[in-house]
């Protein structure tokens, strides 16, 4: 498997002016330096405009360098949830979340080079002058690719955005990238990360609190405090895709076109079935209990306590959906292997 480990991202000049964003790999792989410019070749002619340019490569040294273009506002993370100067109103992220549908669309089904990105988060979205969404690091999902297989021994990947399968079984297609599109999509919404490095027992997960006002019929309580006008209908819409999209089964989770077509009201989603899935349902852990692993999180492969990769025997299959949503789930028990870039 040709791994890299990505360093934090520094700036450049290029000669003819323009400011570019460096980032350093460290090869763990004997892969030849031909075999990666080729790579990076095929990569760089992957463009769209909701995709952060790659300009190319730099082998001089023994670690690696990727060339990205510079983008003003920063990530979309420090925008949503840090104490930057960007203040989103409901419009702009609306647009923000579309465009962000439309460039992982263009990967996995437009694109001269099929790519599953594999790390979809909100700070792998990146914001131009006019606060267009950008992502970044999808060239990393290329190079990160191991046999061109659909299962993959490695997990690659950020907690709070790993879908099920995935982090239990390793099973990469490219509903994982749906899977992790939902997440950023609500994390939109809340204005809240679902990404927490806290292991506080109290701490409440987004997919606890939007299904909470999902079911009881308050899902615009889930908008984000700091927004005081909103379009309703437009914020339903984004909530209801969220969840088809982090449904437990890859194959109840639409295509990302599919996906675009359904924020925008040009698909119906009447059709769409919207069943609570059971990793919210099955990590529920009572006070006193000598289970061997900690936490309170619903969230099975969704929190962020790491153990190592283990699965429990019977109930549920991993990533199923409990049937029906009020249903009685089965014990389930589920970790993550998280190798951040």
């Amino acid at each position: 498997m040709d791994q890299f480990t990505s360093a934090t991202s520094l700036q450049g000049k290029l000669s003819d002016g323009r400011v570019v964003a460096v980032k350093q790999l460290s090869e763990s792989s004997n892969q030849g330096k031909l075999q990666f410019a080729t790579e990076i070749e095929t990569i760089s002619r992957v463009q769209h405009r909701n995709l952060v340019k790659l300009y190319g490569c730099c082998l001089e040294s023994k670690t690696p360098l990727l060339v990205y273009e510079c983008l003003e506002n920063g990530s979309l993370d420090h925008a949503l949830f840090g104490k930057g100067g960007l203040n989103l109103d409901w419009p702009r992220r609306f647009e923000i979340c579309l465009g962000i549908a439309r460039g992982i669309a263009y990967l996995h089904e437009e694109s001269s080079v099929r790519i599953v990105h594999r790390d979809i988060k909100a700070s792998n979205v990146l914001l131009d002058a006019d606060l267009n969404p950008k992502i970044s690091d999808f060239g990393l999902a290329k190079l990160y690719d191991d046999k061109k297989t659909h299962v993959s021994t490695k997990v690659a990947g950020t907690f709070g955005y790993l879908a099920p399968e995935y982090a239990m079984r390793g099973h990469m297609t490219e509903k994982i990238d749906v899977f992790a599109f939902g997440v950023v999509a609500l994390e939109i919404v809340a204005g809240e990360s679902n990404h927490h490095t806290t292991l506080e027992e109290e701490t409440t997960y987004i997919f606890e609190k939007v299904w909470d006002l999902y079911e009881n019929g308050n899902p615009l309580d889930f908008v984000d405090p700091k927004l005081s006008k909103f379009n309703s209908e437009e914020v339903l819409r984004v909530i209801r895709v969220a969840l088809i999209c982090t449904q437990g089964s890859p194959h109840r989770r639409p295509s990302m076109s599919r996906v675009v077509s359904m924020l925008t009201g040009d698909a119906d989603m009447a059709g769409e079935e919207v069943i609570k899935p059971s990793y919210i349902t099955e990590w529920q852990v009572k006070a006193g209990s000598s289970s061997s692993y900690t936490g309170t999180s619903s969230q099975a492969g969704l929190s962020s306590s790491s153990t190592t990769q283990q699965s429990s025997g019977g109930g549920h299959a991993a990533g199923g959906d409990a049937t029906p949503a009020t249903g009685n789930p089965s014990p389930m028990f589920t970790s993550i292997i998280d190798e951040g870039r």
